[in-house]
């Protein structure tokens, strides 16, 4: 799992020098199911959109992709930060996507109570 503001710091890691930025951007489309968490952290930098949408559209219809985010769908946009990056993305994103919307306190907090009572 990788959150997805880490998303420029993986794809440049070195992992102790074995992988260039290229031998990484495959690693990741290659992996069965990519999981973004924590989606919509911070706003993208001009990089980070390119690199995502590479990845994206290296994986459309081909691997899955899990997005988390407690950012609403509505504010993902915004969070893409330039408006035609966000429209490939989210149109790769959204596509054949399933949609659940989790309701209710989180289990941190849940979790947290129990543990106090």
């Amino acid at each position: 799992m990788m959150p997805s503001c880490h998303l420029r710091s993986n794809l440049c890691s070195s992992g102790g020098g074995h992988f260039t930025y290229a031998k990484r951007f495959k690693e990741l489309s290659r992996i069965r199911v990519l999981v973004l968490d924590d989606y919509g952290l911070a706003v993208l930098e001009s990089d980070e959109r390119r690199e995502l949408l590479e990845i994206l559209e290296d994986r459309y219809q081909r691997r899955s992709t899990i997005v988390t985010s407690q950012l609403p769908v509505s504010q993902w946009h915004e969070a893409i930060g330039d408006p035609t990056f966000a429209d490939a993305i989210l149109e790769r994103l959204i596509h054949n996507a399933y949609r659940v919307d989790l309701k209710g306190e989180s289990m941190r907090k849940r979790l947290e109570k129990e543990t106090v009572d």
